[in-house]
């Protein structure tokens, strides 16, 4: 099934509650959905300084929403309400991505300005900055365990941070062009990574290594979402306007969804067959994939 919900904007973000009944996306807004019927629920109002939401992520409970914005703020949302809870100042650069822990207090925020933050989400502080990257960091994960970070930046690598420490573990080199998204496999062994070069990648996180490349986009990686079984990958190309669907043991791609526009995002939710993704023509689709 593909439900297409027309939005009027380009949507840059979409997130999934963890009982896979509600998505949230971001454009000029926030929006949040109801995925069995497509209606959208609420719009939480405009507070970011800068119309474009380029990025939002939920706590593991499903009842908040921290939204990352080119006014260089996060905002942190009760879901319920549509209020805005807090804002959280720091960065110096637009902020292009957030990941919240597992445990819902903290998030890692990745930003233009070349630097993460770690930030309290009850208090509104940064807890530390973690540098290091030479450019832009476009992209963050955290490890089911909470304690590392995985980033992805337009230096082309991807580096591995302790979260209490803020020291960085090692740096996963391989793409020949910047890194645009990163997702941790469940066991928290493995990532995966999209990148300008047109592939993904998978790396061990211990040791450093490239496991396998996947190759068939046309276009940069914008986005890609592990399964919740950790055995494959959905992945989404601005320029070849496709979601693929990849086995990570295999490397194969198991299924390509053609979209009429560039994909700008893509997310799974907790079920493992809900697909959503955002377009530049302004559409939410809700794709399902189950039986591949």
């Amino acid at each position: 099934m593909t439900l297409r919900i027309g939005y009027g904007k380009e949507v840059l973000c979409v997130s999934v509650t963890p009982d896979a009944r509600r998505a949230v996306s971001g454009s000029t807004d926030l929006r949040v959905w109801d995925l069995e019927s497509g209606q959208c629920l609420r719009t939480l109002e405009k507070l970011h300084r800068d119309d474009w939401v380029k990025c939002v992520s939920l706590t593991p409970d499903g009842r908040r929403a921290i939204s990352g914005s080119r006014d260089r703020t996060l905002r942190v949302w009760d879901l319920e309400s549509g209020q805005c809870l807090r804002t959280l100042e720091g960065h110096s650069d637009w902020v292009i991505r957030v990941s919240v822990t597992p445990d819902g207090r903290r998030a890692v925020s990745a930003s233009k300005d070349k630097t993460l933050r770690v930030w309290d989400l009850e208090g509104g502080e940064c807890l530390r900055t973690l540098e290091g990257h030479g450019r832009e960091v476009r992209s963050a994960s955290v490890t089911p365990d909470g304690r590392w970070a995985v980033s992805g930046s337009g230096d082309n690598t991807l580096r591995v941070w302790d979260l209490e420490s803020g020291q960085c573990l090692r740096t996963l080199e391989g793409h020949s062009d910047g890194v645009i998204s990163v997702s941790v496999t469940p066991d928290g062994r493995r990532a995966v990574s999209g990148s300008r070069d047109k592939t993904l990648r998978m790396w061990d996180l211990e040791s450093g290594r490239c496991l396998r490349t996947l190759e068939g986009h046309s276009g940069p990686v914008t986005s890609v979402s592990v399964t919740p079984d950790g055995w494959r990958v959905v992945s989404s190309c601005r320029r070849d306007k496709t979601v693929r669907v990849w086995d990570l043991e295999s490397g194969l791609c198991l299924a390509v969804f053609p979209c009429d526009a560039w994909v700008q995002c893509v997310t799974l939710a907790q079920d493992g067959r809900t697909v959503v993704a955002g377009t530049r023509a302004g559409e939410v689709l809700f794709l399902e994939i189950h039986g591949l």
